[in-house]
């Protein structure tokens, strides 16, 4: 049996990891992956990667950190986190943040109720580093320690912890061992907020040391401020694209579809996320479609064909976040649209309609509502004719963490499944109880070194269960089963995952947007909009 990991360990000197994860270590998935053996090796970390970069934690490397090359070095990363430590809690450097992540620091009672919710300790086989109290008590010790400047009778109440290079370096990465779902916070008794912890250390390591996920800074919201678009697709691409989009939804449908662009007065902007455009066009071109169908007066932006609906800033960095905001805003000012909606994107919809109230104030406060509330209404109006049988095959739903666990949006989808789909069946747990994709807070699109067996093995293990239990009566691959994602990032972490365990293949799991449940059941719509092959 291996040894537990202390909150000690975090600095001991060296670089031999303080965990090693194997599949025999896992929580044990149902059939047809009940057998640890059958599932694929973890990709063992590169020697000069090893070399390199900082990869003490658990074997897994996703920041690409680099080593210091001398002590004098060490000592000034030490110092710079310092300086982060002390901003994080004042008012005037986090005044978004500081109330609930004083509350987590001082009132956190260890009663463990927030481990028997996280799905990824259960998934670790319950590893010590992955309770969602381990970094937090590591962050409260030196909060305590430099913030609080508490002594030795402080130190006897709350616990000391020694501050040096490795604990730093070790903190940085265990920051991006939590999907930020927030399940622990939502089951905390005295609400303290263990997600928030992992985010606002992420914060301080982006905005303090310039320490931060490059597919989330480098090739994420810096891409998107400086060149238009975190995807590289500048407007005129954009508009090619969504050109296409429609030739091809039109044909397919046999219903003519155009999207509207720069609508002066629309009821509605619609912004999309720019991963549906490149990589799952029949979700926009089924927006257009139901929108035109319906009535409704909507337009995009060519002001936002380029700042989409991404906004990675919300997992990593408020100040990158608050820029790509102001964008969003703006560009809805300009045409006076009454009220944005946003497509199916979870971390779109917290970040434009939840945390950028903090931001956007006088007449860029403009009403932003889900897509999914509109999509309910539009169904249930009767303004679109509807044939149920169209969609004659399991169904089951995932619920996006930031769409209903954050925002409490859970019923209006589940009206629309449960109109169009007579074969519809739950995940269990669902709703705001239901577990995260494994790729929310910018790990579907994290892939470097050896990070995707880590979010295949662990962070997406519990909803793989889940997905696995809510089929398990027609798991024969002569039964198509649609697995209804309202959300581009976890359709990526679906389409990876599925792909990594060959569950299309071996037992044709498809997976897919709500909107495109919606045109596949539309009588005026040529039958076979749903193409039942892998994406």
């Amino acid at each position: 049996m291996k040894e537990a990991v202390k909150l000690g360990d975090m600095s001991r000197p060296g670089r031999t990891p303080l965990a090693h994860l194997e599949n025999e270590d896992l929580m044990r998935l149902p059939p047809p992956l009940e057998d640890p053996s059958k599932y694929h090796n973890w990709t063992a970390l590169a020697p000069h990667t090893r070399e390199k970069y900082e990869c003490g934690l658990d074997d897994t490397c996703a920041l690409n950190l680099p080593q210091p090359q001398t002590k004098e070095e060490e000592a000034q990363l030490v110092a710079k986190f310092l300086s982060g430590l002390e901003k994080l809690f004042t008012r005037e450097n986090n005044w978004t943040f500081l109330q609930p992540l004083l509350l987590t620091m001082e009132h956190c009672a260890k009663c463990q109720t927030c481990s028997e919710a996280c799905h990824i300790y259960e998934a670790s086989g319950r590893n010590e580093l992955y309770r969602p109290t381990f970094r937090s008590e590591v962050l409260r010790r030196l909060y305590f320690q430099y913030v609080k400047h508490g002594g030795l009778l402080s130190s006897l109440q709350h616990g000391a912890i020694q501050l040096n290079w490795p604990l730093v370096a070790r903190l940085a990465e265990l920051s991006y061992r939590c999907n930020l779902c927030r399940r622990c916070a939502q089951t905390c008794p005295i609400g303290a907020d263990n997600g928030l912890v992992a985010h606002e250390l992420r914060k301080l390591f982006s905005q303090e040391m310039g320490i931060a996920a490059k597919e989330l800074h480098d090739t994420g919201s810096m891409l998107q401020l400086k060149a238009g678009s975190s995807t590289g697709m500048n407007a005129e691409v954009v508009k090619d694209n969504i050109r296409f989009i429609d030739e091809d939804t039109s044909e397919k449908t046999g219903i003519q579809v155009e999207t509207p662009w720069d609508v002066e007065g629309a009821d509605i902007l619609l912004i999309h996320n720019a991963g549906e455009i490149l990589a799952w066009p029949e979700n926009p071109g089924a927006f257009a479609l139901i929108l035109n169908a319906a009535g409704v007066k909507w337009t995009l932006s060519s002001e936002l064909a380029g700042y989409d609906s991404i906004n990675y800033g919300l997992w990593y960095d408020d100040a990158q976040f608050a820029r790509v905001a102001l964008k969003h805003a703006q560009a809805a000012r300009k045409l006076g649209v009454r009220k944005i909606v946003l497509a199916e994107c979870g971390h779109a919809h917290k970040a434009l309609s939840v945390i950028a109230d903090r931001v956007l104030l006088g007449d860029l406060s403009i009403p932003r509502e889900s897509s999914m509330t509109l999509l309910r209404d539009i169904v249930m109006s009767g303004r679109l004719g509807l044939d149920p049988d169209r969609n004659d095959f399991p169904v089951t739903l995932h619920d996006p963490c930031n769409l209903v666990r954050l925002m409490g949006v859970v019923e209006p989808q589940r009206e629309i499944l449960r109109k169009i789909c007579p074969r519809f069946r739950e995940m269990e747990p669902h709703g705001v109880d239901n577990y995260c994709c494994g790729g929310g807070s910018g790990f579907a699109i994290m892939s470097g070194n050896n990070f995707p067996d880590w979010r295949f093995h662990v962070s997406g293990r519990k909803k793989l269960e889940q997905i696995l239990n809510a089929f398990a009566d027609c798991l024969d691959p002569s039964v198509p089963k649609y697995l209804c994602a309202p959300c581009s990032n976890c359709k990526g972490q679906f389409r990876d995952m599925l792909a990594y365990y060959n569950l299309w293949e071996k037992n044709r799991i498809l997976y897919g947007g709500l909107v495109e449940l919606i045109v596949n059941a539309m009588t005026d719509v040529r039958p076979g909009y749903i193409e039942w092959e892998w994406h």
